[in-house]
């Protein structure tokens, strides 16, 4: 780790010491081999797609899925500030489907409402900070009771996560995730992808981390989560990057956007939930 990075790693790490408990902890999880929604399952929201990350819980026993604020955002896709970009209110349907193509949104597996949105909150709040503003791109969409069963936290093919990252990336770190957009025709085998870290950048602030994947992220994969070399969630996908390589792609920090919505959501005990699957990263 590095020393300018000890104090705020420390912070963090209080902040979600808490967010991964067992998989199995008061919820009965559907087969991680069967589950219908998980992480990389593809969510809607009022026809605009993107990707499942990862499984939360409260202390009431409530299960989230999550994806990315911008994915209930009402700007172009080029409006990246969620201090000032407009979104769909909280309660908006949002959807879980399976199949989709360029045609057709595929088939419906179970729905959920936005329960939280980093961006109305930083909007709520008066956020000001250029990088919190940039990168904090988290939202959460509360299952519906009748979904809850369908559920499993593991990311598929890969296992995990195995807790939060609070460390950040080295240049040359092997990340990993899970997801097809349907802009991909479908193709399976693309699903399970792995990429590698570009450095750290220290003008974000820890906000950020870009990589580079063999297939970068396109429109749909946004919000998907990745996993660092031991398993751990690092961060979500948020935006396609310029530099310092072309089709780069910026993944927000988790655990920053996960201890702003413990502090703000109002969701009372939000955490993070370990797969019930163990992590098997390419060694």
């Amino acid at each position: 780790m590095r020393p300018a990075a000890l104090v705020t790693s420390a912070i963090l790490a209080a902040a979600v010491s808490l967010a991964a408990p067992d998989a199995g902890a008061g919820t009965r999880w559907a087969p991680a081999g069967s589950a219908a929604i998980h992480p990389g399952t593809m969510m809607y929201t009022k026809g605009a797609q993107c990707t499942a990350n990862f499984v939360y819980t409260d202390g009431a026993g409530n299960v989230y899925v999550g994806y990315a604020a911008h994915c209930a955002g009402t700007g172009s896709s080029t409006d990246t500030d969620g201090c000032a970009t407009k979104s769909l209110p909280l309660g908006t349907r949002v959807t879980f489907r399976e199949g989709g193509s360029l045609a057709d949104e595929g088939t419906l597996i179970g729905s959920g409402r936005l329960a939280y949105s980093s961006w109305l909150t930083m909007q709520k709040l008066g956020t000001k900070a250029a990088n919190t503003c940039a990168y904090n791109d988290l939202a959460l969409v509360k299952v519906n009771a009748a979904d809850v069963a369908k559920v499993n936290p593991s990311v598929p093919f890969w296992g995990g996560p195995t807790g939060i990252d609070t460390d950040g990336t080295a240049a040359g770190d092997r990340v990993y995730t899970y997801g097809n957009s349907s802009l991909r025709g479908g193709v399976a085998e693309l699903s399970p992808h792995t990429g590698i870290s570009l450095g750290d950048q220290q003008a974000d602030g820890g906000w950020s981390h870009p990589l580079y994947t063999l297939t970068p992220g396109i429109p749909g994969d946004s919000g998907s989560g990745f996993l660092s070399g031991d398993g751990t969630a690092i961060g979500v996908l948020s935006t396609l990057g310029l530099a310092p390589l072309p089709a780069s792609n910026n993944i927000g920090d988790l655990a920053k956007e996960l201890a702003y919505a413990q502090a703000h959501s109002g969701i009372s005990g939000l955490r993070l939930v370990n797969g019930t699957e163990p992590f098997s990263g390419l060694s």
